[in-house]
């Protein structure tokens, strides 16, 4: 399977392909209203409605999604004391952020009473970033592990061992895939914040719109076939 129409196809066929593409509509929209503002206005308009259609259609895609956190725990909540308290945490802040986003959705298109949307966006926000936290957390401590790894199989493995070289081509191949988490959720975490405690920083248009444009890329990284 080399051919990239065969991937697109499967990589959209998933629930998280099609919100990485959409979230990618989204934040790009963003910068374009950011950039256009002044001068085009019409334009700005245009993509002012773009983005917000974007992340309400990103909202009911992920309908359901907070059973992912809780299927995670019920499944495989880690097998060392250390990571058992960090996914329970971690997927506790997720399942909070995917629960909650529910009602923001439904109070957003005026299903229930859209004076909720704020305080359900500061709930599910403070879920999101809490839940990050421990995924890089997490992360890290898997990537020291692996870097610990490689360097032992460095010392020990010969140019013919194949074996040898396949584990340490795993290890590298699983570091980058982690590395690409971290800079989602740390992209995530960002925007966020913005949503709990709103600042200039946080809540500039730039700084919204390449936070959401890493998370998308990372996530379409992690996402695509191979």
């Amino acid at each position: 399977m080399n051919d990239t129409v065969d991937k697109l196809v499967i990589f959209l066929a998933k629930r998280d392909g099609i919100d990485k593409l959409v979230k990618t509509f989204q934040y790009v929209s963003k910068l374009v209203h950011w950039h256009v503002e002044t001068s085009h206005p019409d334009g700005a308009q245009r993509a002012k409605q773009w983005e917000v259609a974007s992340g309400l259609s990103r909202k009911a895609f992920r309908t359901g999604r907070f059973l992912t956190g809780f299927n995670a725990l019920r499944r495989n909540p880690g097998s060392k004391p250390t990571f058992r308290y960090l996914t329970v945490l971690a997927n506790a802040g997720e399942m909070v952020y995917f629960f909650f986003d529910h009602f923001l959705w439904l109070a957003r298109v005026g299903v229930i009473d859209k004076d909720l949307a704020r305080r359900m966006s500061f709930i599910s926000a403070f879920g999101e970033a809490f839940g990050y936290v421990f995924f890089v957390i997490s992360d890290l401590i898997i990537i020291k592990e692996g870097l610990d790894a490689q360097r032992e199989l460095s010392r020990k493995a010969e140019l013919s061992d194949d074996k040898q070289l396949e584990s340490i081509k795993k290890i590298r191949a699983d570091r980058l895939m982690r590395l690409m988490a971290i800079a989602a959720n740390v992209a995530d975490f960002i925007i966020a914040v913005a949503d709990i405690e709103p600042n200039p920083i946080c809540n500039h248009a730039v700084t919204l719109g390449i936070s959401g444009l890493v998370s998308a890329w990372a996530g379409w990284y992690r996402n695509w076939p191979v």
